[in-house]
């Protein structure tokens, strides 16, 4: 089932079940999303499975010999949560056109829970890259048409990955925006400050004193070094605030406690600790190659500008200390443009099994990309850099 004769694709029980090495030699080591060790949490911590409607099925495109030449995180899906480039208008419209047919279950080759850009067709060194990726595209769309599921969808890829979904397959392109900051050789956080307009410049020093004035410490801790008393705490603080504004978390504890054994170093979790040792905010993020990645934030009350200084502004002097790249920091938040966050396109492909449902969809697609460039355009006229 692929271009190559003597490749073999097919889908896997779970990520789990694959070995360690190999699924890691497919993914790489910049963007830790898509590590065996990631992933395999989400799984062993009961996130991901038949409870939550995430049922792994990671994709697989193997040698004559059995190598494992490429992969894709792969999840047959009985709904749309949890994925952060929602389809919940296309499901519905998917019913008006084929009343008898079910948008659910679909498939998704993502990274649960994480709205992290990051690579989805994972390709081990010395495979031909173009090739072993139309492979994968290919044998998705084949089980799609044999299962009849309504549709692939691969969220938050990279963009090379979605163009050539869209140019040389049957995949439509979907173009997002997020915010992330880039260190153009900084030393200090008071040197990237210095690049910025005076007005901004003094309203994040403001911010800061704000956040710095309701007597907390502020700690930055990694996942090697965190224990089992700080992980509860950050996780009561993660459960806490999901409760209040999006229904049951996506997380649980074991994952928490999971990702801190097997990812150690690369878990960075930021907490803040009142006068009597009680933790009542933080924020955890993973760091890749060159990237940090910020993912979810939990407090138990409103400090004023304290989720700016932990999620933004530390994360900025994190990054500027480790020599990294990029601070990715989520989705949504046009307020990350004047704390220095640069808007950026993301990228979605998506293969439908209803020809005319895609065309229906392809021309709504096309408006909507054409909408986002634009605001793209609109948007970087808004960041607070000097000239």
């Amino acid at each position: 089932m692929s271009a190559h004769p003597d490749w073999t694709f097919a889908f896997a029980e779970s990520v789990g079940s694959i070995d360690a090495l190999e699924w890691d030699r497919c993914a790489g080591s910049k963007n830790p999303f898509v590590s065996h060790a990631f992933l395999s949490a989400l799984e062993d911590s009961g996130c991901v499975g038949e409870a939550s409607g995430w049922l792994p099925s990671p994709a697989l495109l193997r040698s004559q010999k059995g190598e494992l030449l490429a992969a894709a995180p792969s999840y047959i899906k009985l709904h749309s949560q949890g994925e952060y480039i929602f389809d919940y208008h296309w499901a519905d419209a998917y019913h008006r056109f084929h009343p008898k047919d079910s948008y659910y279950p679909k498939l998704q080759v993502a990274v649960p829970f994480s709205p992290v850009p990051g690579p989805r067709l994972l390709v081990s060194p010395g495979t031909h890259l173009k090739e072993a990726r139309l492979a994968l595209l290919t044998g998705l769309q084949e089980h799609v048409l044999s299962r009849e599921l309504s549709s692939v969808h691969m969220t938050f890829c990279r963009e090379e990955e979605a163009l050539i979904a869209h140019s040389e397959s049957d995949y439509l392109l979907r173009t997002g925006e997020q915010y992330h900051w880039f260190n153009d050789g900084y030393n200090s956080f008071e040197d990237f400050l210095s690049a910025l307009t005076s007005r901004k410049r003094k309203n994040i020093r403001k911010e800061r004193a704000k956040a710095h004035s309701h007597g907390l410490t502020l700690r930055t801790i990694r996942g090697d070094e965190l224990s089992d008393f700080q992980c509860l705490s950050f996780y009561r603080l993660y459960e806490n605030t999901c409760l209040r504004k999006w229904g049951s978390p996506y997380l649980n504890l074991d994952f928490f406690r999971l990702l801190a054994k097997r990812l150690g170093p690369k878990l960075v979790v930021m907490l803040a600790q009142d006068g009597e040792g009680r933790y009542v905010a933080g924020a955890w993020n993973l760091q890749g190659e060159d990237t940090l990645f910020g993912r979810n934030w939990g407090s138990f009350q409103h400090y004023d500008m304290l989720h700016f200084e932990v999620c933004y502004y530390r994360a900025i002097e994190y990054a500027i200390d480790q020599g990294l790249a990029k601070v990715e920091a989520g989705a949504q938040g046009t307020h990350k443009i004047q704390r220095g966050y640069r808007p950026r396109a993301v990228y979605s492909a998506h293969y439908l099994r209803s020809p005319e449902f895609a065309r229906a969809v392809e021309e709504y697609l096309h408006s909507e990309r054409q909408e986002t460039d634009y605001r793209l355009r609109a948007l970087t006229r808004l960041e607070p850099f000097k000239g």
